[in-house]
Formats: C-alpha cells, structure tokens, sequence
C-alpha cells in the first residue's frame, strides 16, 4: 500500500508539472505569433487581409511549434494526473499569455478587461469540473456508430453551415471589426478537429496494441478531417490575432474553444444523460459567469480606468462639478438647498 501511495503521488506531481509546463507553452504561443504577425506586416500581406507570409517567417514557426510542444504535453498529463486536474489548469495559459503581452508586445487591459478574464477563467474552470465524465470508448467499431448517430450529425452540420456563413458572408464584411466572428469560426470548427484528434488517437492506440487500424477507412478519414480542421483553426485565429488584441483574443478564444469541445464531447459520447442536478447548475453557473466575463472584456474595454486611478473615482473631498441647465455650476457635495439659490 505505501509503494502504491508513493506512485500515486509521484505520477500527480508529473502531471501537474506536464500541465504547468503546457500552459506556459501554449500561452507563450501567443504571444510569439503575435511578434512574427506584427513583423510580417512591415513588409508583406498581412494575415488579417489573407496573407500567408507568415509561414515564411520563423518567428511564427516557434510559436508554432511551441503550440504543439504544449498540446503536447497537456495531452501527456492526462496520463499521469486527472482530467478535473488537468483541463482547469489550462485556464492559465490566458494568464501567462495576458502577463507576457504587456511585457513584450506593450498590450495593456483595463480593470474591467482583467476581471473580465478572470470570470471567463472562473466561468469555464466550473464548466469543466462539473463535465460529466467521459463514456469510455474502446475502438473504432464503437466509435463509428456513435460519429453516425443523428445527434452528433445533425451538430456536425450545424457547425459546418454556421462557419461557412460566417467565413463567406460575415467575416469579409465584419472580421475587422468584430473580434467574436473569426474566433467563432476556429472555435466550432476546432471542436470538431479535436474529435477527430482523440479519434485519431483511439485508432493509433489500437494500432500499437496489435489491431492494425491503418487499413480501416476511418483512420484515414479522421486524418483528413484533422488537417483540414487545424488548417482553417489555425488560418482564422491567425487572422484574429493580426487584426486584434492578444489579451482579448487568448481569453475569448479559450472560452469559445472551450465551451465548443465540451458540447461537442457531450453530444458524441452522451454524458448530459448522467449529469446529476447539482452538475447542471454548476454548468449553467460557469456559462452565465463566461457570458459576464465576456461582456466585460467588450463592453469596457476602450475606458481608462486602473487600479492607479481607482481611488479619483472614489475620492469625496474634492467636490465634481455639474452644469445646470442655464449655464451655471454646482458641487455634487453641496447643500440641496444652496444648489436651490444657485438655480434661483
């Protein structure tokens, strides 16, 4: 019992650290690609007008390739620590990318916009703990008939319609201006790469354990889903960081991204049918607390305001003046009835 106590808990210290070290690489990823964008745009087509300079840039190659270095290890960490570890942990790659921006690319967020990530962090750190867990499915042949089930399509081809629209209607006419349109459309389509990618990974699982999967039609479907998911993903959150703020888009894009692949692993693998009561308001709770975060990152976000000029808008021993309606001028501390004489 000891030495399995012991290997417990060094197999949970292996895979915090593998989660830490993820969050630290794909916040950092960010940022990295936001520095190649911002170069790139001196001197060739940006990302935000269709370019793709940047894969001749590599600079953008490491961010890249950090990316994948954390997705690498946060998929490691599943291995060694639990997943109600695991995911919320990755709420703070959104912080490491916030903190390396106004260090490196002079990005600053108001007060409003810091609270307004720390509820979506909250909000979507909720949403996952209370997750129903996930039914286990082990090989293709299970997996198939569940990708064909009515639900799942019917998910599926709402998310391709949307994205089709938004990337042929809206996002030529809004997607500079309106930050929601292009990470919408690598968010839902991201749900369906990550489906693909744990499929993926059913099949090499198999592969390796001595059922050959390399023949089955299905592999090689979910590899071309895979890619050409990843590559419109990774094409508009290209184009979301070019055109906007680093420390809006890591946020809202974890949120979204977030939000999709819970539902989509939801409607696949049916754990809603299991959720207790108590699971379903922890869920509805971290969704309303994402919505408010979310209306605070826009809503606020051209005002000054700070914790360094906090207290002027709370101080009341220097009276602000109003203008009356004739012209003169009154304290808001003063008297009601010297404000009378002085309307008088």
């Amino acid at each position: 019992m000891p030495r399995e106590a012991d290997s417990n808990s060094v197999n949970f210290y292996i895979g915090l650290t593998l989660a830490i070290l993820s969050t630290i690489f794909i916040g950092a990823s960010f940022v990295i690609k936001k520095k190649a964008l911002i170069k790139l745009s001196q001197y060739g087509t940006r990302a935000g007008e269709g370019g793709y300079g940047y894969l001749k840039e590599w600079l953008w190659w490491a961010g890249f390739f950090s990316l994948g270095f954390g997705e690498t290890f946060n998929f490691a960490a599943y291995a060694f620590a639990p997943a109600t570890l695991v995911t919320p942990l990755g709420a703070l790659s959104v912080l490491v990318s916030a903190v390396m921006s106004s260090y490196f690319l002079r990005e600053r967020l108001n007060l409003h916009g810091k609270i307004g990530c720390m509820l979506s962090i909250l909000g979507s750190t909720v949403m996952v703990i209370h997750a129903p867990a996930e039914a286990e499915v082990t090989n293709l042949d299970t997996l198939s008939r569940m990708l064909i089930e009515p639900a799942f399509i019917t998910y599926g081809v709402i998310v391709v319609i949307i994205s089709l629209v938004l990337i042929f209607y809206y996002g030529p006419k809004y997607g500079k201006t309106n930050i929601l349109i292009y990470i919408a459309i690598c968010s839902m389509i991201g749900s369906l790469s990550v489906m693909a990618c744990k499929g993926l990974g059913l099949s090499l699982k198999q592969t390796f354990g001595g059922d050959n999967q390399l023949t089955n039609l299905l592999t090689w479907f979910l590899l071309a889903s895979l890619v050409a998911c990843v590559t419109v993903q990774m094409n508009y959150l290209n184009r979301a960081l070019d055109i906007f703020n680093t420390s809006i888009v890591t946020p809202i894009y974890y949120v979204f991204f977030t939000t999709f692949v819970i539902s989509a692993s939801a409607i696949l693998y049916k754990e809603w049918e299991l959720m207790t009561a108590k699971d379903i308001i922890g869920t509805l709770s971290g969704f309303l607390t994402i919505v408010f975060g979310i209306f605070l990152l826009h809503a606020f976000k051209d005002v000054n305001f700070s914790l360094s000029n906090l207290p002027t808008f709370m101080r009341r021993d220097e009276p602000k003046e109003t203008h009356l309606q004739n012209g003169s001028t009154t304290s808001l501390l003063q008297d009601p009835q010297s404000e009378e004489e002085v309307v008088r």
